[in-house]
């Protein structure tokens, strides 16, 4: 259940979980600590983009970062974000399978329909 008090915390860690090229660093972080070189070489975005992003990320306290000499490397600061992103894909796949079925019945009753008129 959603504490009511809490609305606007969740909301600011789904929005940042909202954008698809904060989703590809998060991958990319799944894998480990990564500096921002590292993520821009990953994912194809450009430095300006990927540090736009981190902030972001790191704003809604889904990633921290160290520093290491000139260097940053981040990290997923919050595992129960790496657990409610698989629980999520699992969904869209089960959803997409069940979808896919769906459509492989409605298929073959319009088959069916379409031999019974002939």
């Amino acid at each position: 259940m959603i504490d009511p008090e809490l609305i606007p915390q969740v909301a600011q860690r789904f929005k940042a979980l909202a954008d698809a090229g904060r989703l590809r660093l998060l991958a990319s972080l799944q894998k480990g600590e990564r500096s921002v070189g590292e993520l821009v070489e990953e994912t194809g975005r450009t430095q300006p983009n990927v540090s736009q992003h981190l902030a972001s990320l790191t704003h809604a306290g889904i990633v921290e970062a160290r520093r290491e000499g000139n260097k940053v490397y981040y990290r997923i600061a919050d595992p129960t974000i790496v657990r409610i992103c698989d629980a999520v894909c699992d969904s869209v796949v089960a959803r997409a399978r069940a979808l896919g079925r769906e459509a492989a019945v409605l298929a073959a009753r319009r088959r069916s329909r379409a031999g019974a008129e002939r």
